[in-house]
């Protein structure tokens, strides 16, 4: 029996697989550092702070060429969301502190809590990313894998959210 037991588990399992994979060696001072800075841009918006915010890892995927994996963290102020974008990519969300609401285009809006997670497909349309909370401040940890050299993120035309 699986001691999560919702909808989420599978991907939970993936990530910390993953994860465990390569953040195991990574050094406390080198995880301390990278999340520092992205805490730097307190107050400005979550498509603001994501710019500057250097990612804590990004490696080549052995076996898989040219592709790459990418982990970072994105922090949402109370209150504070993502205009509608896409990432042409397999992406990951681990909600570590807060709620956030997501929804891709043609979906529900799902709002998760700390431990939950949420898939993007390569070809969604992320219509919502959204802090639930007006008050409290939400962090989440992404891994993505992309194409190398393809941008992480862009965005989307009016016609492509009709």
């Amino acid at each position: 029996m699986d001691p999560l037991g919702d909808q989420f588990s599978p991907n939970l399992r993936l990530m910390n697989t993953l994860l465990n994979m390569r953040l195991g060696r990574l050094g406390a001072a080198a995880m301390a550092a990278g999340l520092l800075l992205l805490t730097v841009a307190d107050g400005a918006s979550a498509d603001e702070s994501r710019k500057g915010a250097p990612p804590l890892m990004t490696r080549d995927l052995a076996g898989i060429p040219g592709k790459e994996a990418i982990v970072l963290t994105v922090e949402y102020g109370p209150g504070e969301s993502s205009r509608p974008h896409r990432h042409d990519a397999n992406v990951f969300v681990y909600v570590l502190e807060g709620a956030i609401t997501m929804q891709v285009k043609g979906g529900p809006p799902v709002t998760l809590h700390p431990g939950q997670t949420y898939y993007e497909s390569p070809s969604d349309i992320h219509t919502v990313s959204a802090n639930a909370s007006k008050t409290e401040r939400a962090k989440i940890l992404v891994f993505i894998v992309k194409d190398k050299g393809a941008p992480v993120t862009r965005a989307v035309s009016a016609e492509e959210l009709r």
